[in-house]
């Protein structure tokens, strides 16, 4: 019998080595399970134990009767526990020890990439040496656990964990609570707020139910929920404002708007005439006034 790391195997207790721990067979090889690596009590010589094969710190191979959260060649969510700027991130494996997702296995974008406490859908497998690591599951091993999206969902607000970050958008499993595993879906770059981390969990809206059951995700509001956001916002700003004014109108650039408030231009001016049509505000050559307001611009009254 030859032993794997990363495997789960019942051996043989041949023989007790104090202060070290135990000698376990596995025919004309035997590994060691160090005391501290024990779970219940003591066994006997010509036990027999189920015990998980990895290496140890000096890269020997070890038995440890503690249960790891993945196995050679399964999946599982596991949570960074720690990063290294050259190697990768480090992942909890329910071991008291880490499994390294190395650094070529994160994103280019050193923003995409987890931060401790994200949690990765990983598969566990070997280098070329034959030691353990975890290489990022994707759509091909997340697929065949999915489940599609029951139509009750459509406007709801869910929780996602992404999976594959881009540029052009975000791949990720929203949460299927007492459905099961979860459903795959995709928010665009153009309906994120912001940019979206490997491994970070989120809410969004689904914004829509494809036919294959997957879902498309929106982490802005509805236009008339955003509306309303907006225009509190613009009015809680203005007030905080010297005589009520802003040097922003529906004249004012796009990159301006969304440098200074975080939103479209067309969110500014849906925002804005909301406000005008309440008669909160009012506007005068590029200006913005609450109503009632001094609408006297000093020439020292300039863009931000």
């Amino acid at each position: 019998m030859s032993l794997i790391a990363g495997t789960t195997v019942t051996l043989e207790v041949l023989r007790e080595v104090s202060p070290y721990g135990y000698f376990l067979g596995a025919g004309d090889q035997d590994v060691m399970l160090h005391y501290t690596e024990l779970v219940g009590s003591k066994p006997k010589q010509g036990d027999k134990v189920e015990v998980f094969i990895f290496f140890d710190t000096e890269d020997r191979l070890a038995a440890t009767m503690k249960k790891p959260f993945l196995t050679l060649g399964e999946m599982a969510l596991l949570e960074v526990a720690d990063i290294h700027p050259r190697l990768g991130c480090f992942l909890e494996m329910g071991l008291g020890r880490q499994l390294l997702l190395p650094i070529r296995e994160l994103p280019e974008l050193v923003e995409l990439r987890p931060q401790i406490g994200d949690k990765v859908f990983v598969l566990m497998e070997h280098d070329k040496q034959g030691r353990l690591r975890a290489k990022l599951a994707g759509e091909q091993e997340l697929a065949p656990l999915a489940l599609p999206a029951p139509s009750s969902w459509m406007g709801q607000t869910v929780t996602a964990r992404v999976y594959k970050p881009l540029q052009m958008g975000t791949f990720v499993l929203v949460d299927g609570g007492v459905l099961g595993f979860g459903i795959i879906g995709m928010v665009h770059s153009s309906e994120r707020s912001r940019l979206l981390r490997l491994g970070e969990q989120f809410e969004a809206r689904v914004s829509h139910i494809r036919e294959d059951g997957r879902v498309n995700l929106a982490m802005t509001h509805r236009k008339e929920v955003g509306r309303d956001v907006d225009s509190a916002a613009l009015l809680e700003f203005l007030h905080s404002r010297p005589g009520g004014a802003m040097p922003y109108s529906d004249a004012t650039p796009p990159d301006i708007i969304k440098q200074r408030f975080g939103i479209s231009k067309s969110a500014f001016k849906r925002a804005m005439g909301k406000l005008m049509k309440e008669g909160l505000i009012t506007q005068k050559e590029n200006w913005t006034y609450l109503a009632g307001a001094e609408e006297e611009k000093g020439p020292e009254q300039n863009q931000e």
